[in-house]
């Protein structure tokens, strides 16, 4: 490199993805291309293709209609991942314009708009030094941080030229992550709730199974440690974030339950948040906190599912509240965590 010529870096952070809009085609268009995704359900093709297509989509789009309806009323009119990844994107930008460092950010999606493709094509055309890919799921998953990975490297690999390339693969325990989860609890008393549930999304068993060259995960201590075995482990890490951040509001293991939300079938990792919610109503619980930690931008599965869903569902069996705790969004604390993240990589 030239003397004094500044190495250029792209950043591009990567969330999940939101259908255009809550229109029964747009979500149709959405769900046909999260669900076709074979490292979403990983069958094989022929049987992928009838199940997503011939059954769960039929089947499912006029109700995922109607919760992304809602979704958008409850959150202005917007996706509130996209709103959030947004604020991301131009609060984590405002970190390097006060630097002397030429970093630049780019946000796009994995499923839907801004398409990596789009993003991508844009970033070519910067003739970057280098690109750092930052899938923002805090839990390493084939589902999530490998499918993003590698759609890019998809991408990337038919340019002529490619720049060095960086990756992000978790962050799970990053200390700005779990700060900025815990000051978003600070706006409770947490004294005043009889009952803590810690809710993961779900996978398929299969999924944490495959993992493992030998063995299953049921065979490895996930709920307790990390280990040079399970460290890719998404059963493993949601457990190491749960310790962290337990550690952090002085909670006993015995004050909380890590549950899972969000399954299609009964084959997934459990318990299932559902079953554990109407467990506790039902013993006579009245008052349930509830985080998400997988999920660093509020979305359906927060916002419907867990604030307003399980919230609905405990009342009528007897409980008072199921309340949200608000994901990391854009608080100050996560943004300092993906700065960190990306000067690890500079």
């Amino acid at each position: 490199m030239e003397k004094n010529r500044k190495k250029r870096t792209g950043v591009l952070l990567i969330q999940l993805g939101t259908p255009d809009s809550p229109k029964k085609s747009d979500v149709k268009v959405y769900l046909n291309e999260f669900l076709n995704d074979p490292r979403v359900i990983d069958y094989p093709y022929l049987k992928r293709k009838l199940l997503v297509n011939g059954i769960i989509i039929p089947f499912r789009v006029k109700e995922s209609t109607k919760i992304y309806q809602e979704l958008w009323d409850l959150s202005g009119g917007v996706s509130p991942l996209l709103k959030y990844t947004e604020s991301k994107k131009k609060l984590l930008q405002e970190r390097f314009d006060k630097t002397d460092e030429d970093v630049t950010v780019h946000m796009a999606m994995r499923y839907r708009n801004p398409s990596m493709e789009s993003v991508l094509e844009e970033m070519r055309k910067e003739n970057y030094d280098k690109i750092i890919l930052f899938p923002l799921f805090p839990h390493h998953a084939s589902a999530t941080t490998v499918t993003a990975i590698e759609k890019a490297f998809k991408i990337i690999t038919k340019w002529w030229v490619i720049p060095e390339i960086s990756t992000v693969n978790e962050f799970y325990e990053h200390e700005a992550y779990i700060d900025a989860m815990y000051e978003q609890t600070k706006q409770f008393d947490i004294s005043s709730y009889d009952r803590i549930m810690f809710s993961y999304h779900g996978l398929p068993d299969q999924h944490v199974d495959k993992v493992y060259d030998e063995g299953l995960c049921t065979d490895q201590p996930c709920e307790t440690e990390i280990n040079q075995k399970n460290k890719l482990c998404y059963k493993a890490q949601v457990y190491a974030t749960t310790r962290a951040l337990a550690d952090k509001l002085g909670l006993k293991e015995s004050d909380y339950t890590v549950a899972f939300q969000s399954r299609l079938d009964k084959n997934w990792l459990e318990p299932f948040s559902d079953k554990v919610i109407e467990k506790w109503a039902k013993e006579g619980a009245k008052r349930v906190l509830a985080f998400s930690p997988a999920f660093v931008a509020d979305c359906l599965e927060t916002i419907v599912e867990i604030g307003v869903e399980y919230h609905e569902d405990f009342q009528k069996l007897g409980g008072e509240i199921v309340q949200l705790v608000p994901s990391t969004n854009d608080h100050p604390r996560f943004i300092d965590c993906l700065e960190d993240l990306v000067r690890e990589r500079l």
